[in-house]
């Protein structure tokens, strides 16, 4: 089965790095897919080689590696992707995902009644819910996911810490952000007081977290970003610091903007801007930020997206089951603007499922512009295009140079019998589960399993927080 050129479609494919020289004390060839997605046009029919936690040969349809591989897995049966990436999530709602109280609400009723809900997180049910969110991003074939965590009330001050602790436990790539919220309902703001923080205590917070864990350059397992969560629950001065600080530590910012009516009508209130403007008057718009949903933007400010540069994180799923609109992705894209997938908060999705959002992102823009759209577009948008969002060119592909993160699925069950396009299938039949899953050369789901994780037990803990959370 050859390559699907998924370039052909979409935008032009992102610079491949070089191969760089590294000891590599064993070579695997995962040799021969069903079906191979490259996200870059490239030939991988024949598989892949992988080395040292490194893609370090593609080899096209009917050939054989340059070498001899020490180790073979037959990928006959899968479907070969590059592992999908998650540009925006909250990992702490999955306690609160499908709660009676806001089930058929809006975004500010949403937020409004379940502020007070999560203003009782603990590090205990913080924990137990990252887990959740990480186990199942990872079974759908996600390898790198992006959270927004802007709640720190008392005694979870460290929450970015308990996520560096899981993320690492299950063996995935994470951009964790430092977010921060301000502005509170004395001032004018949505959030209760009780889960705003001071600006000098935020900022102290944010640097430390970016001297203690972010990671650059290739391979980097743990980056930090910068957060402030909304104009409607932050201060424009803690915006105007939070950018002057990524710029001096060069990190990335990123914020939520332009997802409801609502939201435009606010910053018109409160600051007498639309939310570009808004953006450019703090020192935000350029090629460091990138934003959650982006959807209520005119043409002139989308123009001015993509001449900076700025990316947006496409939400999808959420975005139809808050009624919040339809992000204009071709006009975007067509400007400049890198876009990427994210699954949003598990309380507004209701799921952390990265290969279902290729699918609604594929149907919902398919709605706006018609049958055409390509599945490899979608599945573009979920791998190299989630990759530049998040400022990284050594993920989101499969070409030689590139991180060996993959995901692979089989197309054996009910769902895709009569199929005869193998990556098609994957959207179009719904494919919900990956079989194996690959981080830095490393498997971290074997046989749609993550090895030595009790889920069960895991289901249980989780659903006790998630009671206790909710009663008070």
């Amino acid at each position: 089965m050859p390559t699907r050129q998924g370039a052909i479609h979409g935008p032009p494919a992102y610079p491949v790095p070089r191969l760089t020289s590294r000891p590599s004390p064993s070579r695997l060839w995962i040799k021969n897919p069903l079906a191979a997605f490259t996200a870059n046009g490239l030939d991988a029919g024949g598989g892949i080689v992988v080395s040292g936690g490194i893609i370090t040969e593609l080899v096209p349809a009917g050939g054989q590696p340059s070498a001899p591989c020490s180790a073979v897995f037959d990928a006959s049966a899968h479907v070969l992707l590059p592992g999908l990436i998650n540009t925006h999530h909250h990992f702490y709602q999955t306690l609160t995902r499908a709660w009676g109280p806001v089930a058929n609400a809006p975004l500010f009723p949403w937020l409004q009644n379940l502020y007070p809900v999560w203003a009782r997180l603990t590090p205990v049910s913080l924990e137990v819910a990252v887990k959740v969110a990480l186990a199942e991003l990872l079974l759908s074939g996600c390898t790198t996911a992006a959270d927004h965590h802007y709640l720190f009330p008392a005694g979870l001050e460290d929450a970015i810490d308990v996520e560096v602790g899981v993320v690492r436990e299950l063996g995935m790539r994470a951009t964790l952000t430092r977010g921060s919220m301000t502005l509170g309902t004395d001032d004018g703001g949505l959030p209760p007081q009780s889960t705003v923080q001071r600006p000098e205590v935020i900022l102290a917070d944010s640097e430390r977290l970016i001297r203690e864990y972010h990671e650059r350059g290739d391979g980097a397992v743990i980056q930090i970003a910068l957060a402030p969560c909304s104009p409607f629950s932050v201060t424009k001065e803690i915006m105007a610091e939070s950018a002057a600080m990524a710029e001096r530590l060069d990190v990335r910012l990123h914020t939520h903007l332009a997802e409801t009516i609502d939201e435009e009508d606010f910053c018109q209130s409160m600051f007498g801007l639309r939310t570009v403007d808004y953006l450019d008057s703090v020192g935000w718009l350029g090629n460091r930020t990138w934003l959650g949903h982006g959807i209520h933007f005119d043409d002139d400010e989308i123009a001015r997206l993509g001449a900076a540069g700025t990316a947006v994180a496409h939400c999808p799923t959420s975005n139809m089951r808050l009624a919040s609109g339809t992000a204009r992705v071709l006009e975007l894209e067509a400007a400049g603007v890198p876009v990427g997938l994210g699954v949003d908060g598990s309380a507004s999705n209701d799921a952390s499922n990265m290969i279902l959002e290729a699918r609604q992102a594929l149907y919902l823009q398919r709605l706006r512009y018609g049958a055409s759209v390509p599945v490899e577009r979608a599945l573009g948008w979920a791998t190299r295009g989630s990759a530049a969002v998040l400022g990284r060119s050594d993920i989101g592909q499969l070409a030689p140079g590139m991180q060996a993160d993959l995901a692979l699925f089989r197309l054996d069950d009910l769902r895709f019998s009569g199929s005869h396009d193998p990556v098609a299938a994957l959207l179009l039949c719904g494919a919900d589960r990956a079989d194996r899953v690959m981080v830095s050369g490393q498997w971290r789901v074997v046989d749609g399993q993550i090895p030595g994780l009790d889920v069960a037990g895991l289901i249980a803990e989780h659903s006790a927080a998630a009671r206790k959370l909710v009663n008070g």
